[in-house]
């Protein structure tokens, strides 16, 4: 049976009135686990050194030890925390922990992950650590795999894995978001599609895939694919109007293009601020339910 990693049991207290969906976790993996799809297994820590491949040290320490400036606290946007700080571990262990699965079993998620606005030395957007950066490095580093893509098609750009990768000729970094949202200051990826507000599925699924030639082209080692559902035309922060059929013909498209070329992918959850905030979960498990389709 195929894996997933999750990290919603260790609990994340936030202020009452946050804006942040941290139900979205437990509530996907309850509806995955109804599927009987999946083993679910803790996400693991990940350590100190690895996280050291991509982030600056004292960012690193300053996070881990809570002496990070306000302001920089508030630009991660959650409240400082021990909580906060063994969850952050956990969502960049378990894209790492999924990363060992994909190269083994040529598929691995996580329900936690794409932490995308992280930079090296400071995070944004409800974002810490870079998990997926994290990943792609680690791999180099262990010689697992060379060249690696990262399909980004969360709402908003990922600018801090574009940053992370912009001078970097042997990691494909690709953003299909929305132009008028959050960040307001793109990066540059290697690839960026920016869409209108209220685009919908058509003009959508027709921009993923126009950005897939380049993937062959490029000819990764391994995907990492954020499979933000924050498109959603009822989500709260995404400015789209995507259906949830969207979504899903989305995932089978990327999914299939890279299982037929027998590339190994990871699969991370990504945004997804939907009111209610059960559609959001609906849609994150109908990824993972695409992907069991997909690797049978």
């Amino acid at each position: 049976m195929r894996v997933l990693y999750f990290t919603d049991h260790h609990e994340l207290p936030l202020p009452l009135g946050h804006r942040f969906p941290i139900s979205k976790y437990r509530l996907t993996r309850e509806l995955l686990a109804g599927d009987g799809l999946y083993e679910f297994i803790p996400a693991p820590l990940a350590d100190r050194a690895v996280l050291e491949l991509v982030h600056d040290r004292n960012y690193v320490e300053q996070f881990l030890s809570g002496t990070l400036s306000s302001q920089a606290i508030r630009r991660i946007g959650f409240p400082w925390s021990p909580e906060l700080v063994t969850r952050t571990l956990a969502s960049v262990g378990g894209t790492l922990a999924a990363t060992r699965e994909a190269l083994k079993h040529a598929f691995g998620g996580t329900l936690a992950g794409g932490t995308h606005h992280a930079f090296r030395a400071e995070g944004s957007g409800f974002c810490v650590f870079n998990d997926i950066a994290v990943a792609v490095m680690w791999a180099r580093n262990e010689a697992f795999a060379r060249r690696a893509a990262v399909i980004d098609l969360d709402v908003h750009q990922g600018d801090g894995t574009a940053q992370i990768f912009e001078h970097d000729a042997d990691v494909l970094t690709i953003s299909v978001h929305g132009d008028g949202n959050f960040p307001f200051r793109k990066q540059h990826s290697r690839v960026d599609v920016g869409l209108a507000d209220e685009t919908g599925d058509e003009e959508y699924l027709s921009a993923v895939w126009g950005v897939l030639p380049r993937v062959d082209d490029f000819a990764p080692d391994i995907v990492f694919y954020q499979s933000g559902v924050d498109g959603l035309a009822d989500d709260r922060l995404g400015r789209l109007a995507l259906t949830h059929a969207g979504l899903q013909e989305r995932d089978r498209i990327v999914m299939q293009f890279c299982h037929n070329r027998q590339i190994p992918m990871i699969v991370t959850l990504g945004g997804g601020y939907g009111d209610p905030i059960e559609a959001t979960a609906e849609a994150h498990a109908n990824t993972f339910r695409m992907a069991a389709g997909v690797w049978k």
